[in-house]
Parts: C-alpha cells; sequence; structure tokens
C-alpha cells in the first residue's frame, strides 16, 4: 500500500451509516462502515443483492435519492476532505472529475435521444473548460481507448450491443482522468467473453491512470481478477475484511466460507455444492447480535446476545466473529 506523504489515506470511509425510511419503516442499509483506499488500489465489495454495497457507493458520489435516504453518521474523506460537508455546487465539480462511476445497467445509463459521442464530451467540457472541437477529439480518442471506432461518435445509444454500450459508460466515466472509480457490478448484464474484454479494459486504463477503484460485485472470479483488497459486506456491515490473498486462503467468517462453498471447484470431487441456508435478514428488522446468526452454522447462544466488532485476526485481515478460526485454527499466523 502506497502511503501518501502526510499519511492522509487517499480515500477515507469512517463509520458510515445509512438508513431509508420506507412505510413508516427504518431501512439500516449502511451499518457503521469504514475503510481506506490508496491511490491506484482496487477495493472490492462483496456479498449479496440487498446487502447495501450500491449505497455506500452512492453515499460517496452523493447521490443518494434523499429522501427516501439519509446519511445518519460517518465521514467520506478524499485526500482528507469530507465531501459529506460540501455544497452541492463543490460536490458537482468533483463528480465525473476527480470521482467517476461505472453503472450496472448500461440501458439505463445512457441517454437514448442523444447520440454517445456527445454525452461523453458533454462531461469533458463541463470539467474541463475547453472548446467543443477539442472535446470531440478526446472523446473519440477516449472510444478508441476502449475499442469502439470514432466513426461511431454520431450514433444513438440503440445501434450498440450491450457490451459495446458498457463500453461507452466506461469511456465516459474515465473520460476526465478521474481520481477515483466506482464500478458498480460493470459486467453483470454481459456474457462471460464480453464480460473478460471490459475487464481488462478497465484494469488497462486503471493502471495507465493510476486510478483508485471500488468494484463492487457478488462474482468471487471478478475479485480475484482485478482486486488488491477485499471487503465483504453482510446486512449493511463490514463482516471480513484483508488482502485479496488473505481472504481467498484464508477465509474466517462464516458467511465468507459460505461464499466460497457455493462456488463449483474444478479440482475437488464433490457431488453438490454447499448453498448458505436461509435468506438475508430483514435491514427493518435486523437480529440483536450478529446479523447472520439465523444462517450460520457456527451460532451460539452468545453470537445472539450483542452486537459483534470487526477483530483482527493478523495482518490487515479482520473479522467479526467470535467464533474465528475455531474451524481453521491451523492456517497459519500472520506477522
Amino acid at each position: 500500500m502506497s502511503e501518501n506523504k502526510n499519511n492522509t489515506p487517499f480515500v477515507e470511509v469512517k463509520n458510515l451509516v445509512v438508513h431509508y425510511t420506507s412505510e413508516g419503516k427504518e431501512i439500516h442499509a449502511v451499518n457503521d462502515v469504514s475503510f481506506k483506499i490508496e491511490k491506484g488500489e482496487t477495493l472490492g465489495l462483496v456479498g449479496e443483492t440487498g446487502a447495501g454495497k450500491t449505497t455506500i457507493a452512492k453515499s460517496i458520489l452523493r447521490i443518494l435519492p434523499e429522501p427516501p435516504a439519509h446519511v445518519d453518521n460517518g465521514e467520506i474523506l478524499l485526500e482528507g476532505k469530507n465531501l459529506l460537508t460540501l455544497y452541492n455546487e463543490d460536490m458537482r465539480k468533483i463528480r465525473g472529475k476527480r470521482i467517476s462511476v461505472i453503472f450496472q445497467d448500461p440501458m439505463t445509463a445512457l441517454n437514448p435521444v442523444m447520440r454517445i459521442g456527445e454525452q461523453i464530451s458533454e462531461g469533458i467540457v463541463l470539467h474541463e473548460k475547453i472548446s467543443q472541437k477539442k472535446a470531440e477529439e478526446k472523446t473519440k480518442k477516449m472510444l478508441e481507448m476502449v475499442g469502439i471506432p470514432a466513426s461511431r461518435y454520431h450514433e444513438y445509444p440503440h445501434q450498440f450491443s450491450g457490451g459495446m454500450k458498457q463500453r461507452v459508460v466506461i469511456a465516459m466515466a474515465l473520460a476526465c482522468s478521474p481520481d477515483l472509480l466506482l464500478a458498480d457490478e460493470p459486467t453483470t448484464a454481459l456474457d462471460v467473453t464480453i464480460q473478460a474484454q471490459v475487464l481488462d479494459i478497465v484494469k488497462n486504463l486503471q493502471k495507465e491512470l493510476n486510478t483508485a477503484m471500488i468494484m463492487i460485485t457478488h462474482d468471487l472470479g471478478i475479485v480475484a481478477e482485478v482486486c488488491d483488497n477485499v471487503a465483504v459486506v453482510y446486512a449493511g456491515e463490514i463482516v471480513e475484511y484483508g488482502s485479496k490473498e488473505e481472504i481467498f486462503d484464508y477465509p474466517a467468517h462464516p458467511y465468507t466460507i459460505g461464499l466460497f462453498g457455493s462456488l463449483p471447484d474444478i479440482h475437488s470431487e464433490v457431488e453438490r455444492l454447499s448453498p448458505i441456508a436461509g435468506m438475508p435478514p430483514d435491514p427493518s428488522n435486523l437480529p440483536a447480535g450478529c446479523a447472520f446468526s439465523p444462517r450460520c452454522p457456527r451460532v451460539t447462544e452468545e453470537c445472539k446476545k450483542s452486537h459483534i466488532k470487526l477483530t483482527n485476526i493478523g495482518g490487515m485481515h479482520t473479522c467479526r466473529c467470535i467464533n474465528t478460526g475455531k474451524e481453521n485454527q491451523h492456517v497459519r499466523t500472520v506477522n
């Protein structure tokens, strides 16, 4: 990890709490989430649908629908500056320039009645204060960088395939060379071949621009491909955090172990996979103790009584479980 000279993390989320209000109920979407990212690093946010991953990303970009969403606590620091305290006008200067996003569905991310070149150049003109002609030249270079001929600048979204639309969205996100890229399941709607191409494009451009990235996904294969560190998210909180190697080689939380157990492994001779039993909890009525306790194979009465804190189990590896390592105590001790 490359620390800044003044030891201030490039991006730091501290004790973030986000709730939604729906039909008179309080939805606990994000519950005291904290993490750090340095320039050039990629953090993977992993978890089931509804875990709170996208809400975390939208909080960073400050595009949560308010109401029903409201940030109740926490700080989101970009080089020490708290984004949650900025005026809307100042935040607009950051969106698309310093922080950009690749949305999950390119069909809804693109305006169907605007030419794709215009949609990309619009942000360039706004943030870089250059002429329309120069913005068009840069847009065409960005299109070619993601594998789309510059000649397609004047075409509309409906003239592109799903994979090509996603490339357009990537070009749009990276057009102003952002410092932080939020990638919200950018390959979910794509077939496997196009997924690999899109991931290669993102990795190469990230390396070229030294961009920090948060990769939101439920696909552990993508995490293995592009991430440096991993945060496993369940019921709005991080239940396990560590380097990619720590999480993949020595998963400690029962939920993380369950995620790996539900994946096929060509090296193992098993007739059936081991899915995680049950369903995620109702975010408007979370369990009093560990949120995973109703589905956990290691659950004890103590797990159900009080909230479990993240505990360091070696290196940068932390886990939110009082029974951490009882099944895997032999695996290793990290200095």
